[in-house]
């Protein structure tokens, strides 16, 4: 069987007609396998829905129990048969409950890895290579001006950085899901041992992660409604990158704009962003892991898709394996 007729586009996403599935379906269809709790990847109003459970969990978190008619948790490396067709779902590494979906039917083996990181996580599975035939990576940091340094290096900086000014704020700019428990975890990690306070919109997420076993330390609401701006001096506080343009940023003692990504590698987005201390932290693999997983899934034929597709094609080209881009539409890159 061609690896297109188990697997190709269509303007729902990514669709397997022998299976009659889609995985990360940006449009409501009748069954749909998700790849992780980001919402450009996982979305409400599916039939029903094939997960991990942590995935299914930070759905009904995110949008109400019924986000879909009926779901199925999906154990990692549980072969499961969907009309003929076998789904396996691996660690992708990427935030809590992620994976790599791999579709095998009639002896052809896909990987669809959704989004996903080689670096170290507390928070979360690391990822682990499955081999295949076609291997359908992301692209995000698909450039060789990507290469993301070690996480802890970027925690010390943070620190260091609120021992000379005890009397700022730093606010942390960290996505809701994974990036900003990511940070938190990375903190306690490393010595710091103060409460780390956090916007409200990171609450029922850290929750979760906490009960989940992943231990974030103590953890308060940023609010100054209850004491004065001095009570914030020299804190660590964790928001969605959104609040900090909005006057719930204004009431801390003149702070000092963080924000954790690995666009914090081009200084000049960080400028823009009016960011003092840019934390590269990144969910998603850089270019050197980007290619070093592509070698070691073993896959004859690459498909690329939501990022900077045409360099990491060429690279393949040069490398002897078959590319091409899947041009996808729809992934908005929330975790980073």
């Amino acid at each position: 069987m061609r690896a297109s007729d188990l697997l190709h586009p269509r303007p729902e996403g990514l669709y397997c007609p022998p299976g009659d599935f889609f995985i990360d379906p940006v449009r409501p269809v009748d069954r749909a396998l998700i790849t992780h709790g980001h919402s450009d990847h996982a979305r409400s109003g599916h039939r029903s829905v094939l997960a991990t459970q942590q995935t299914l969990d930070i759905m009904g978190l995110r949008y109400g129990e019924g986000f879909a008619g009926t779901t199925q948790a999906a154990a990692l490396g549980e072969a499961i048969a969907l009309n003929g067709v076998t789904v396996t779902f691996h660690p992708a590494g990427h935030v809590l409950g992620s994976a790599q979906i791999e579709v095998v039917h009639q002896g052809s083996c896909i990987v669809a890895s959704g989004d996903y990181k080689r670096q170290r996580d507390a928070t979360c599975e690391p990822f682990e290579p499955v081999k295949c035939d076609v291997f359908i990576t992301e692209a995000t940091f698909g450039l060789p001006v990507f290469r993301h340094p070690p996480d802890t290096e970027e925690i010390a900086r943070l620190l260091k950085s609120t021992a000379q000014f005890p009397e700022r704020a730093h606010l942390v700019g960290a996505y809701a899901l994974g990036k900003a428990q990511r940070v938190m975890r990375l903190l306690r990690d490393a010595g710091y041992d103060k409460p780390i306070y956090i916007h409200g919109a990171l609450a029922k997420l850290s929750d979760y992660y906490q009960h989940q076993g992943i231990d974030l330390g103590t953890l308060e609401p940023a609010t100054v409604e209850s004491g004065g701006k001095d009570d914030f001096a020299g804190a660590i506080v964790v928001g969605p990158p959104s609040a900090f343009a909005d006057r719930w940023a204004r009431r801390f003692p003149d702070p000092i704009s963080c924000f954790a990504s690995g666009w914090m590698r081009i200084r000049q987005r960080a400028k823009q962003g009016g960011v003092e201390l840019p934390l590269i932290i990144s969910d998603h693999a850089d270019w050197d892991e980007l290619t070093a997983t592509i070698r070691e899934t073993g896959a004859e034929e690459i498909w690329v898709t939501h990022g900077r597709e045409e360099a990491l094609v060429r690279w393949c080209e040069l490398e002897g394996i078959t590319a091409r881009p899947l041009h996808l539409v729809g992934y908005e890159d929330e975790g980073d």
